[in-house]
Parts: structure tokens; C-alpha cells; sequence
């Protein structure tokens, strides 16, 4: 349903087209002031440097910004667009926060070269960012200066270290929107936008053994060590692929010394599940747990903290209407549907039963790699298919 033009969809969305194509340069040299002010997460004073930059440009559009307050990480921004139609709003969703230290900049400057954009962030999500301010713009021109439905834009600053001080408000936002976009990149350089993705958790198993001289006190001992290494052997075991179910011991510590029997020994598991029902099948087989060495003692942490986004109808229908809007833009731009283990805030929101659809953002490659690179040629398509589905519902 279109709220306010009344020449038809088609019409609407070749307009915002033919204004987001006019308006290439101003978006590279957005994303490139985006790229350059270095956010890794762990950095709060440089995350809110960002973050006041792109209070300024919100507030420039027209938003009404609210800053939410984070002591470990930097502060969290929320946009509100008002539409013409009384609605709840589109949650347009990201982050600004990255992976990459301070000083990458040096080895991997922002540059246009091969027709890609390149640096750190470009891909994961600067540029995802950039495509909110833009098909914000277009469709408020192209539509008779008003955005046809209210749009909130609520971008973290946590998120690339488990959203733990932005997870709260990221649900309480969810609840209050009819349909979340997140503009994390799409999967692969085809583009395809992502209808789920693995739900993610850590478990750590330690065990506590006793400690002996190994050359003199030998039998006396308890070693943590080779009771961690059966229990690793068990817990691999809990992988079912068929069931979307991995299980991964990524590190292990344990011992003092060459000539000591280790008294202490630990395990950091990461795991992923395809269904929500799967985190409490591994929850009850990580706490049935027992030491094979029954002089050794475990104790076992931790649990599933972002769940699934699922394939769901509700996810489904906002797929195919993305697919819908995109062929009308291009009769070529065909929008795949895949899916991918790793998780995003998207997570929180489909599991809340808030119609949510992952990847809208750049396509490209390289997300936390050295390679990290955005296609120039898809940015207008892409903005363009944002703005339809800002445009209608």
C-alpha cells in the first residue's frame, strides 16, 4: 500500500532510483568520512566520536535523535522519522562499531580502486549506514516530502562483541516496530539477502584435577589435562549437521609445568544452532557432564546467547516482497534468499516474532578480513530497494 504518491509503485521507485544515482558522489564521500573515523569496539571515546558525527547528519534529515548511554562501549543512537500514515514504524537496524584497531587505517586506507570501495568497515556496515541516510532522502523526495510510514533507525555500538549493553533496547524497539531491516551486508558478492542465521553461544568447561610431581609422585596425581581430553572427544560428539548443530572446542589451556600433573585444565566451546528448541538440547548435554576420573571435579558455564533467526512465514513474506521490489527496479536484479551461521542483531528480532530480513546492506566481501571491499555498481540498486521497502507495506 502506498501512503502518498499516487502514480503507482513503479513510478515511486524509478524516481528514488534516478535520485539516488544522481547522487553517487555525495555517498562515497559519506562513506568514506564514516570509514575514517576509526570505531572498534573496544574503544568507547572513538565509537562516540562517530556516533556524534552521525548524530549531526541524522538531525540534518530531519530525525529526531535520541543517544542511549552505554558505560563499556560507546553510545547507542536512535533516529525517529515520522510518516505520513499512523503506523508503527520500519527499525531500520545496525551497528557502527568494528573489528578493526586503531591505526588499520594506515595499512588499509579507504580508497575507490577496481570498481570497489575499500577499507576497514566498508563492508561491515559503513556503507550500510550510508544507504539509510540516502534511501531515507530519496524516498521523502520522491514520495512529496514525507516519508509514506514512520522509520526508526537504531544503530549499536556492541554488536561486533555480543551486544551485551545494547541487546535490552534492541528487543524493546522490536516490539514496537511493524518490520525490522537490518542493513548488515548480504551473503556473498551475488547479493543475496539472509532469511536466517545460526543462533550462537559460548560454553567454557574447566576441570579441576590434582597436582603431582610426574617423575616422583606420578600415581598420586589427577590430571586435568587427560580428563579435559575425553571430555573434548564428548563434546564434539554433540555436532549434528544434519540439525544445523556445531560444536567447536576453539581453545584450550590447562598445566604449569613440563614435570607437574595439571591440577587445572579448560575448554572454550563455541556452538550453533539452526532451531531455538536445539539450545536447550545442548544446554541439558553440556550439564550432563561428568568426569571420567571421578578424583576430578568439572564445572561447566555459559549457554546460547543469541538465538536463531529462524525461516519463518513472517520472514518469508518480507522476503518476497523485497524480491517483488527489486524486479520492478530491474527485470536483471533477481534477489536470492541464503542463510549463514554467523549471527547479528537481526537474531534478536526474528526471534521475537518481529517480521525481520538480514543483508540489505553492501554487497562485497571480506567482512573482518584484509579484503574488505564494497561493489560501487550495486549501491543505487540497493538503496533504491531500501527505499521501496520504506515506501510500502
Amino acid at each position: 500500500m502506498s501512503a502518498v504518491k499516487t502514480g503507482g509503485r513503479g513510478e515511486l521507485m524509478r524516481d528514488a532510483l534516478e535520485i539516488i544515482e544522481s547522487r553517487q558522489k555525495e555517498m562515497l564521500a559519506k562513506l568514506q568520512e564514516l570509514v575514517e573515523f576509526e570505531s572498534p569496539s573496544s574503544d568507547k571515546s572513538l565509537v562516540d566520536l562517530l556516533g556524534a558525527f552521525l548524530a549531526k547528519d541524522f538531525a540534518d534529515l530531519g530525525g529526531e535523535v535520541t543517544v542511549h548511554s552505554a558505560a563499556d562501549y560507546g553510545d547507542h543512537l536512535q533516529v525517529d522519522f515520522p510518516g505520513f500514515a499512523p503506523a508503527k514504524p520500519t527499525l531500520l537496524l545496525g551497528h557502527f562499531d568494528t573489528v578493526w584497531d586503531v591505526g588499520t587505517l594506515k595499512t588499509m586506507p579507504f580508497k575507490i580502486e577496481k570498481g570497489r570501495a575499500w577499507g576497514p568497515g566498508v563492508y561491515d556496515m559503513k556503507l550500510g549506514i550510508v544507504m539509510m541516510m540516502f534511501a531515507i532522502r530519496a524516498i521523502r523526495e520522491a514520495s512529496g516530502g514525507v516519508l509514506p510510514f514512520p522509520v526508526r533507525v537504531w544503530l549499536v555500538t556492541d554488536e561486533e562483541v555480543g551486544s551485551d549493553s545494547s541487546r535490552k533496547i534492541t528487543e524493546k524497539l522490536a516490539k514496537e516496530s511493524a518490520e525490522v531491516l537490518v542493513l548488515e551486508p548480504s551473503q556473498t558478492i551475488a547479493g543475496a539477502v539472509k532469511t536466517w542465521r545460526k543462533g550462537v553461544g559460548s560454553y567454557t568447561v574447566k576441570v579441576t584435577g590434582k597436582a603431582s610431581h610426574s617423575g616422583i609422585d606420578f600415581e598420586k596425581g589427577n590430571s586435568a589435562i587427560v580428563e579435559l581430553a575425553k571430555q573434548i572427544t564428548k563434546i564434539a560428539g554433540f555436532t549434528d549437521l544434519k540439525r544445523g548443530i556445531t560444536v567447536n572446542p576453539g581453545v584450550i589451556s590447562g598445566g604449569t609445568r613440563l614435570n607437574v600433573v595439571a591440577a587445572e585444565a579448560s575448554v572454550e566451546v563455541d556452538v550453533r544452532i539452526m532451531k531455538l528448541k536445539d539450545a536447550a538440547l545442548l544446554e541439558k548435554k553440556f550439564r550432563s557432564l561428568r568426569p571420567f576420573d571421578k578424583k576430578c571435579k568439572l564445572s561447566v558455564s555459559g549457554g546460547i546467547n543469541r538465538p536463531p533467526m529462524e525461516r519463518s512465514e513472517k520472514v518469508l513474506k518480507l522476503y518476497k516482497r523485497a524480491k517483488e521490489i527489486a524486479r520492478e527496479l530491474d527485470k536483471k536484479f533477481v534477489l536470492e534468499e541464503k542463510g549463514t551461521g554467523g549471527g547479528s542483531d537481526g537474531n534478536f528480532t526474528a526471534a521475537l516474532g518481529i517480521p525481520t530480513l538480514d543483508g540489505l546492506g553492501a554487497v562485497g566481501e571480506g567482512a573482518h578480513a584484509v579484503h574488505e571491499s564494497a561493489l560501487l555498481s550495486e549501491i543505487p540498486r540497493r538503496t533504491a530497494l531500501l527505499a521501496g521497502l520504506l515506501a510500502e507495506r
